[in-house]
């Protein structure tokens, strides 16, 4: 949304009655916001992936660098754990800023497997960050549209399953499809987890998420689930996630691949819980950076279900709602 004072000031004035310090700091957040978009909309001095040389680049959404750091020995295809600065904090800010114009062509040999409910807003509703209501912005978005990829599989429209999201093995499924019916330069495949819900321990046990494993961070915010607990959750869900990586890379042929997240997470530090836009925090606008290769093993055989396919207003609000974003 573009920058409007009378609404921004409506807004504000409630929240400054109600909680003076928290409406001051959200109010002077905000107008920051209007002027980081107005200026990185035009240059932004972080990582862009159509930079780098990769043939595959799988996303971890939500993926911090030290929770990877933790669990990487135990994955043979990580040798390293780098780290770069994203180029946004949260995925709309994210795709907004990443599927540009100036990489067009590239763009046009890629096809792009997403979980991420974001890319509706994004390429089919054109509607660009800020997500929040802010004083003033005058951006200067170059976002393409869909008719710009060279395949867009908005999974989460036909794999989202009600309270988990988009199981990972959908992305893996279709991407693996792709790969080999296919001829694209690059590929994406961008994985829902680790961000929450935490389906791990949900998917082994055929049953419905508790709610810790529902909302994660935000029930830290709210001060209603252990810190401990709720990181132990996000570190198994990154596990599932990267066992997916692990039969994927079995199964496509990419000389070059580049894993990394689109943001991470702050899980309360400095008081921040989350991915908000515009966010500068190390935590969150930190990302891993992984290199590796892939080579099609033949060792398994997609099978796509699409029996959760439903109307696009009810996937995406449910999808969303699944994110904690609703």
């Amino acid at each position: 949304m573009d920058g409007s004072f009378r609404d921004w000031l409506g807004e504000h004035g409630e929240q400054i009655s109600s909680d003076p310090v928290r409406g001051l700091m959200h109010a002077a957040f905000t107008t920051y916001l209007g002027l980081w978009y107005t200026i990185t909309s035009r240059w932004s001095p972080e990582t862009h992936i159509y930079d780098e040389d990769w043939d595959l680049l799988v996303i971890l959404d939500a993926c911090r660098v030290d929770v990877l750091e933790d669990v990487a020995d135990e994955y043979s295809f990580i040798e390293s754990v780098e780290s770069r600065w994203s180029i946004g904090s949260h995925s709309h800010e994210w795709l907004t800023k990443t599927f540009c114009k100036e990489y067009s062509d590239e763009i046009a040999n890629t096809a792009y497997v997403s979980g991420n409910g974001h890319t509706h807003e994004t390429f089919i509703e054109q509607d660009y960050p800020p997500d929040e209501t802010v004083p003033f912005c005058w951006p200067k978005w170059q976002t393409v549209g869909t008719e710009v990829f060279g395949q867009l599989d908005m999974l989460w429209e036909t794999a989202h399953q009600d309270k988990l999201g988009v199981p990972p093995r959908a992305i893996t499924d279709r991407t693996v499809e792709i790969a080999r019916e296919s001829d694209y330069d690059r590929m994406i495949a961008h994985y829902m987890q680790p961000h929450i819900p935490y389906i791990a321990e949900v998917l082994a046990e055929d049953r419905t998420p508790t709610d810790v494993e529902a909302k994660g961070w935000k029930l830290l915010e709210s001060g209603e689930a252990d810190y401990d607990k709720v990181w132990q959750l996000y570190e198994e869900n990154l596990r599932l996630v990267l066992d997916e990586v692990d039969l994927l890379l079995e199964n496509v042929d990419a000389e070059n691949v580049l894993m990394i997240a689109d943001h991470g997470n702050a899980f309360g530090k400095y008081s921040i819980y989350g991915h908000p836009e515009g966010m500068l925090l190390p935590c969150i606008k930190k990302i891993p950076w992984v290199e590796s290769a892939a080579s099609d093993k033949e060792t398994y055989e997609p099978t796509i279900d699409h029996s959760h396919n439903a109307s696009n207003n009810t996937v995406i609000e449910d999808h969303l709602e699944d994110l904690g974003y609703l």
